[in-house]
């Protein structure tokens, strides 16, 4: 891997040099997601590879262009995953574009999402520096937590090369429960059940049905089974349904010619949206909706109004901003980091689309 990445860096330095922006790309599964795709390629996948991996610390360091495929299939034959359920937009999504999309699937609301599990990154800074930051134990931040902040990036401050990631055993015991209830209700019981101690992991609402997931001890499944109630799906269909919600495979993300797909994050305790189709996850955290990307003034007034924001996930006509603009303090922030990480602004630039 060490000459892949030594040409990397020539690349990287040589586009420094010249005023080139760069695009910084993997397996090229999420190329739907930002606001622009500009520059010239540059394709991490070379740098694949498991470089580390020490299952009983609940670690793996791995090259930022290993396939998402690969890691889950070394991690599972260790009785181990990534808990955070990472979606899979295809079998080409790399470790590199995991950690720079930042997303999370079904299980984020239990168990936390991408940044809480990045223990170290190395990455090539827009000033062609190779760079270090956090490492392989949970303990280790002293100071800016930078290698966290990598996630969600987008590769706008710095090309990841590699990762070091915190997984989990997987759990003993699994149960999916299927209720019939209104996106109201369900939000209550979903609030009610919260302050239980009950082994939920992940929930999902749909016109008129909640299913929540069950995970832990076979005896605390038991248990919430007998005190949760509802109706069982069967393992092998509970299982489908959940990879096909994390990657955005169930019939509700079809989007019919002019519809956009917008992901609403809000408190969970905010109430029903009431502005088209909906699907809701993360027990009330997220809501999906299917809108015209014409309809962003009012999607982003009634999330402002629950007291979150909202994002044009898929579906954009390039006109509607896809992030919800930064308050100014927050965009100073924004603009000082990246002048930190990338002060020639030739690492994907327009893709988080704010003016630099």
């Amino acid at each position: 891997m060490q000459a892949a990445l030594d040409a990397l860096t020539d690349k990287l330095r040589t586009a420094v040099e010249k005023g080139r922006p760069l695009r910084i790309r993997g397996g090229g599964t999420k190329d739907f997601y930002g606001q622009i795709l500009h520059g010239e390629l540059l394709d991490t996948r070379p740098l694949a590879g498991i470089l580390a991996y020490e299952p009983s610390e609940l670690v793996v360091t791995v090259g930022a262009g290993t396939r998402l495929t690969e890691l889950h299939a070394a991690l599972a034959a260790q009785q181990q995953a990534l808990p955070f359920e990472p979606p899979q937009f295809g079998s080409a999504g790399t470790v590199g574009g995991m950690v720079a999309a930042g997303l999370a699937g079904p299980a984020r609301a239990s168990v936390g999402g991408v940044r809480e599990h990045v223990l170290g990154v190395q990455i090539l800074s827009g000033k062609g520096e190779l760079l270090n930051f956090g490492g392989q134990v949970m303990k280790n931040v002293a100071g800016y937590d930078v290698s966290r902040l990598m996630a969600g990036a987008l590769g706008t401050l710095g090309v990841i090369t590699q990762v070091s990631l915190k997984v989990l055993p997987l759990p003993p015991a699994e149960c999916t429960l299927v209720f019939e209830l209104s996106e109201t209700s369900a939000r209550q019981q979903l609030n009610r059940w919260g302050s239980q101690p009950l082994p939920i992991n992940a929930s999902c609402w749909h016109a008129g049905h909640l299913a929540v997931r069950l995970r832990g001890a076979h005896a605390a499944i038991a248990a919430a089974r007998r005190h949760m109630g509802g109706e069982p799906l069967e393992p092998a269909r509970a299982t489908q349904q959940w990879c096909a919600l994390r990657d955005q495979r169930l019939p509700f993300f079809h989007l019919d010619a002019g519809q956009a797909l917008w992901r609403v994050s809000v408190p969970d305790t905010a109430t029903p949206l009431n502005l088209g189709p909906t699907l809701v996850e993360w027990h009330g955290a997220l809501r999906w909706l299917r809108l015209p990307p014409q309809a962003a003034p009012q999607v982003r007034a009634a999330a402002a109004r629950a007291g979150g924001h909202a994002t044009l996930f898929r579906g954009g006509d390039g006109r509607v901003p896809v992030f919800t603009p930064l308050p100014a303090p927050l965009a100073r922030i924004h603009a000082q980091l990246k002048q930190a990480f990338d002060p020639a602004g030739i690492l994907n630039p327009g893709r988080l689309s704010f003016d630099f």
